[in-house]
């Protein structure tokens, strides 16, 4: 004979399983420390600065205005 299941704790259990998994992945992505995050942004900022520091300025012979 076969073993029986309660389906209302079956249910219960997949989704505890699932909202641990969903709370493993959100500690991942976002769990980090306030320094984390600073050097993060600061980081990202010195990258556009210096990416704009290398930018050319459009002239009128490069817009096609004489």
């Amino acid at each position: 004979m076969a073993e029986i299941i309660n389906l209302r704790r079956a249910r219960k259990a997949r989704d505890r399983a699932t909202a641990e998994a969903q709370a493993a992945q959100n500690r991942i992505e976002f769990g980090r420390t306030k320094a984390e995050r600073k050097l993060t942004a600061a980081e990202k900022t010195l990258q556009a600065t210096r990416l704009d520091g290398h930018r050319l300025d459009a002239t009128k012979d490069d817009k096609g205005e004489a």
